[in-house]
């Protein structure tokens, strides 16, 4: 046994002699090249070896401290499942198993080819309704999908649009915009001059008849931005089943991307369209969400955006979702911006320094003139829910970028409030809307424009105006008040006397969203009588100017009462509110029983409950009133309060003025798979009448 241990120790030393001899040679040799001006490299497969071995050393000893997906600890005892890989590589069971779900079977850390790979059972409808988890196990030599789920630099993995989609048959083809155009009374004494008379002005959409998932509508681009922060932790199952409710009400032809954000921002699921594979990926993605960390939105913002702006193909609607329970704890200068945005329209130069965390495409920086440019090219929908989320945050970018802000009180109703949102983005029927407003009449200049949130602009000395509408979901009506000033009719030499006066002539002109074709409404004229004696018809009050005045008054109210309770000045607030309750229900619509003011009232009753005390307000009175002067600006429904069920006489959410049929019909059907009520709720119903005016 000595004799043969002396043998091998003597032949290792002989070799390891040999060993250092090459190395000396290749030494030598590599001077002498490079004194003669000549650098002589090594191998390449000796740099390869010791380079992989280096490699391996480190990886390996890295490994075993470290997810090389997410970069978080694999200590055990932190309660998130282990995988060790055949090629003795360790990762989270998550992390790997989401990649390899999405068909990469090649270890990130040696590059070497897996057999055995860990597998996760994509979800069902019925799995994603009873029970949110996920089915852990694996699957031997299994052939999964060919589309990677793992970011790059570049979002290019989007699924390319559908190639067989042509434009919808003429017998599909929706009506035209219909547009509205009423004074508030038929005449004007022929002596009189008036410096503010109000005109309604107004578009309809046309009407879906059918299911929004069969109809020849413009498909969307949809992204999901979700906060899994570790405050989600306890509501994280309600949230993909909310998620997975707009999955899988979506078309063939939509497009969904998930982002995810918590200290880091993370997209999950590429664009990708909503059949077949799609949609159980999609719902597998959503399924397999976990909680943790902090909450940065700026930065999931970002990630949503760069999925939208990145895209090779882009289907007709895009749009972005955003959902948080809580404040940015890493961008923490959040109420700075709410103030920013509040002193927007009175001071359009003031520096919002907030919004430079924002992409361009959310908040466009201010033009050459000095003055905030709105594009309303990417719409961010926020939902705040909980009392504890950034409701000033949350109001303030949905408010910059064109969509809406909702308040869900109770998480119960997150999946009713995605219904709500995801109803209209799928009934889009016409984009680019614009109503163009000339003054017919020497004298006649148009004053004003209230029309909250949409741009308007007003030149050529008030003979000309317009207003920027944007996109126009079905059945949805917008109507805005134009102030005009009337001169005293007079009549020169020579010119026959008139009895009427020609104030204003209304044109719409819109993209249609499926053809992309320019469509040019009606015509409408506002004309009034100029007699010398007013009779009791010429004094007769339109209720929809009437209506409409008062929504503005509401709405002004409430914004009022709002800025004195953020100063901690209620009952200041309350006297506000209070009257203009009073001069509400003095109105002539409202004494008419117009079911807008009952809605209105409804409305100003809980706002002044909810600023009842600050400690309310803090809780959900702020968030409240944020999210209906959300609805009021853009004359589209939110979700408010504890409850998103919109039945008639019940609360403040009797009626919601801003629905619309699409809108209904997918709240139901939220309603009806959580076991909640399917009747339908009442709608306010909207007639030109004429009322006697008050002297």
């Amino acid at each position: 046994m000595a004799s043969a241990w002396r043998k091998l120790k003597k032949s290792l030393i002989m070799k390891i002699s040999t060993h250092r001899d090459d190395d000396r040679r290749r030494s030598s040799s590599s001077s002498s090249s490079s004194a003669n001006g000549i650098v002589s490299s090594p191998s390449p497969s000796s740099v390869s070896r010791s380079s992989s071995r280096l490699s391996y050393s480190f990886s390996f000893r890295s490994s075993k401290k470290t997810c090389a997906i997410c970069l978080g600890s694999l200590k055990k005892g932190e309660g998130q499942a282990i995988f060790t890989a055949e090629c003795s590589h360790h990762f989270h069971f998550n992390c790997i198993a989401t990649n390899v779900q999405h068909g990469n079977r090649i270890c990130p850390i040696c590059r070497s080819e897996w057999k055995d790979i860990p597998f996760q059972a994509p979800g069902s409808a019925n799995d994603f309704r009873n029970n949110n988890s996920t089915i852990l196990g694996f699957r031997h030599n299994w052939h999964p999908p060919s589309l990677p789920v793992l970011e790059t630099d570049q979002f290019s993995l989007e699924e390319p649009l559908s190639a067989t989609h042509v434009a919808p048959a003429p017998s599909t083809c929706l009506q035209p915009i219909t547009i509205k155009a009423l004074p508030e009374f038929p005449a004007v004494l022929a002596s009189d001059a008036v410096s503010k008379f109000p005109v309604l002005v107004g578009v309809s959409a046309p009407p879906f008849h059918v299911d929004v998932r069969h109809f020849n509508r413009a498909p969307i681009d949809l992204v999901a931005v979700l906060d899994v922060s570790g405050s989600m932790s306890g509501k994280l199952s309600l949230l993909k089943r909310a998620v997975c409710f707009i999955i899988q009400n979506l078309g063939p032809l939509d497009r969904v991307s998930i982002v995810t954000f918590s200290s880091s921002a993370r997209r999950i699921f590429p664009l990708r369209r909503m059949r077949g594979s799609g949609q159980d990926d999609a719902i597998s993605a959503v399924n397999a969400l976990s909680s943790g960390g902090g909450t940065n939105i700026a930065e999931g913002l970002k990630k949503g955006v760069r999925v939208l702006e990145e895209r090779h193909e882009q289907n007709p609607i895009a749009s972005i979702m955003l959902l948080s329970d809580g404040h940015d704890t890493l961008n923490d200068d959040t109420r700075s911006l709410y103030r920013n945005v509040q002193n927007l329209t009175s001071n359009p130069n003031y520096s919002l320094q907030y919004l430079y965390l924002l992409p361009a495409s959310i908040c466009s920086r201010n033009t050459a003139s000095g003055n905030e440019a709105r594009r309303l090219s990417i719409p961010v929908h926020t939902f705040g829910f909980g009392s504890e989320h950034d409701s000033n945050a949350m109001h303030a970018i949905s408010d910059l970028s064109g969509g809406t802000y909702s308040f869900i009180e109770t998480v119960d109703n997150l999946q009713d409030a995605f219904a709500r949102c995801i109803g209209g983005l799928l009934s889009v029927v016409a984009q680019d809307v614009r109503l163009t407003i000339q003054s017919l009449s020497r004298g006649v200049q148009i004053g004003s424009i209230h029309s909250g949130r949409y741009k308007n602009e007003i030149f050529n000395l008030g003979q000309k105006a317009t207003i920027d509408v944007g996109s126009l979901y079905a059945d949805e009506e917008k109507e805005f008040l134009v102030y005009v000033s009337i001169p005293a009719s007079s009549r020169g030499e020579g010119e026959a006397k008139l009895d009427h006066m020609s104030l204003l002539e209304v044109l719409c002109s819109n993209k249609d969203s499926t053809s992309s074709e320019i469509v040019e409404s009606r015509r409408e004229r506002v004309v009034i009588r100029r007699p010398k004696v007013l009779s009791p018809t010429d004094k007769m009050v339109c209720l929809e100017v009437d209506r409409q005045k008062n929504r503005l008054a509401v709405a002004d109210a409430i914004a009022t009462a709002q800025r004195m309770a953020e100063l901690g000045i209620l009952d200041h607030a309350q006297a506000v509110l209070s009257e203009q309750k009073t001069t509400l229900l003095s109105s002539v619509s409202a004494q008419a029983g117009d079911d807008l003011c009952k809605w209105l009232e409804k409305e100003l009753t809980e706002t002044a409950q909810r600023m009842a005390t600050l400690q309310l307000y803090e809780q959900s009175g702020r968030a409240y009133v944020l999210s209906g002067l959300s609805s009021h600006s853009w004359q589209r429904a939110t979700t408010r309060g504890h409850s998103t069920t919109i039945l008639p006489g019940e609360g403040a959410n009797g009626i919601n003025s801003y629905e619309t049929p699409s809108m209904i019909s997918m709240v139901s059907k939220s309603q009806c798979l959580n076991g909640g009520p399917s009747q339908q709720p009442q709608m306010v119903t909207k007639s030109c009448s004429l009322t006697p005016r008050h002297k």
